[in-house]
This record gives C-alpha cells, structure tokens and sequence, in this order.
C-alpha cells in the first residue's frame, strides 16, 4: 500500500514576531514495514533547516529563520510504502509467552526509563486497574496486553481535544473520556505498572474504514518490547494491535517529546492570532 502524506501546519500573528528556533518531527521512521519514498519539507517564511537524531533516532529539523514574519507555514510532503500485516503473527520468545516474565538483564538495562512509568504519583490507582485484567497467573502475555488495549475503549470515550499536552492516565479514567494521546498514555503507564517495556509514538493513521470525507490524520499510539517479537504496536483509541494502517514518525519515553513541531516566538502572548493544521493520508 503506497501512502501520501501532507501535513500542513501555519501560524499567524497580528504583528511581525521574531521567530524562534523550531523542531520539526515530520520524517518517517523508515523499517522492514515502511519504505520511504520520497520527501519534501517547504517552510514560509525560508528558514534553515539542519537535521539531526535525538537518543531514540528519530530524524529532526531544526528550523532557523533571520527576521520578522506575521505568519509562519510549514508543509511536509511525504510519500511512503506500507506492507505491515492487517493480521499479523508474533514470535515472541518461549521465555515470555507466559506473564509474569523476565527481561534479561541487557534488556531490561537498554529499556531502563521505559519500564517506569510517567506518572508514579498516580500508580497505586492505575496499577490497580490495570491489575484487574491479570486472570489468574501464569496468563498468555499477548492476550494481556491485547485485554488492555481492547479495555480503555470501554472505559474511555474518544474525543478531539485541542488543548495542548496529554491527561495524566488517571485523569483519563477519572473523565472516561479523552484524545488519541490520552489514551496511549493511559495505555503506556497501565503496562509499564505490569512489569512491561513500553514507549509512545506518534504519527500519522490511514484508516480504510473512514468516510471518504475523513483524508486522515496526525496519530498517537503505543509500542511495548517483547523479546525476539521486538516493538509491538497497540493502538487503544480503535483497539488495533500491529503496525498496519500507522505510520510512525517518532518515539519516546512520553508523548512531549515527540511532538511534530515545537517552537516559539518573541512577542508578546498577544501577538499570537491562530494557528491552523491540515494532514491529509490518502492511499496513491
């Protein structure tokens, strides 16, 4: 399945501001599933991009810009070759079919601030929930997690939600309700509570059962390691497990530290008028 991707992101201002450095995290993450085809990455007003990776790999522009602007728009335009399975087979090693199971001391080492969870304020209670879906013990690992991710779509509603930053995951079940990261950080915490490896993604969704209106959209979800299968992905907000139909972007330990464009400007609060986000991904 050949994707293309447009993501358009512009900011206006009632004034000229000076712009501030930006990050951009609009690259794929190329693997065995997804080939890179082709990209593009346009900025108005010209800017100066240099790209580098952070500690998890993920490709990074960092955007410079000489002068004022009253309005900032960015464009990436990406074509992509999906092959991921709708039904895929996990070979997960025999050690860890069964949970309760151990990482190995260098996994367990190379996971380190993955295996804790984000919130641990929080954890009696979301521990406690997540517990709930242990049936006895030793339990089949996969269909654990699988429970999980299938259990926060009867918990918790899907909503848009502009407001910047992510629920805490009792936030979420408190409020039943909450958007994509919302509820892949409720996932994330909920399994890191169980002993799992787990780490948030986003990126973008091609959902073939959408309306033809619905082009797609920027996406959130979830991976947990589980050796010899690797990275997993779950997706709570539609209850899928695999990487069919996602593309990946970018990965972290939190949901802040993969957002597609981080910047700033100097001005006043005032200053600042909208900001707009068109993303397209329609199958070529």
């Amino acid at each position: 399945m050949q994707l293309r991707i447009r993501h358009e992101t512009v900011y206006a201002y009632r004034r000229p501001v000076e712009l501030q450095p930006h990050q951009l995290m609009l690259v794929p993450r190329g693997n065995h599933e997804l080939r890179i085809m082709a990209s593009s990455l346009r900025l108005t007003p010209d800017a100066n991009l240099e790209w580098t990776q952070d500690v998890f790999g993920n490709v990074i522009a960092i955007a410079t810009f000489d002068g004022f602007a009253d309005q900032l728009a960015i464009l990436s335009d990406v074509a992509v070759e999906q092959c991921a399975p709708a039904w895929p087979v996990f070979r997960i090693a025999p050690g860890a079919h069964s949970y309760p199971f151990s990482y190995s001391a260098a996994e367990a080492t190379d996971l380190a601030a993955l295996l804790v969870p984000q919130h641990a304020d929080e954890q009696p209670d979301v521990s406690r929930w997540a517990k709930a879906f242990v049936v006895g013990g030793p339990t089949d690992t996969l269909s654990l997690l699988k429970d999980i991710n299938a259990g926060i779509r009867n918990v918790v509603r899907y909503r848009v939600r502009d407001e910047a930053g992510t629920q805490s995951p009792l936030q979420t079940l408190s409020l039943a309700s909450g958007s994509c990261r919302d509820m892949s950080s409720l996932f994330i915490d909920a399994v890191r509570s169980l002993g799992f490896g787990a780490r948030a993604v986003s990126g973008y969704l091609h959902d073939p059962d959408a309306a033809p209106e619905d082009e797609g959209s920027t996406h959130a979800w979830a991976e947990v390691f589980l050796p010899m299968a690797g990275w997993i992905a779950f997706d709570p907000t539609h209850g899928r497990v695999g990487a069919a139909n996602l593309v990946p972007v970018a990965v972290g330990r939190c949901n802040g530290q993969i957002m597609p464009v981080a910047g700033g400007y100097t001005g006043s609060p005032e200053d600042f008028d909208a900001m707009e986000v068109r993303v397209s991904v329609t199958r070529v």
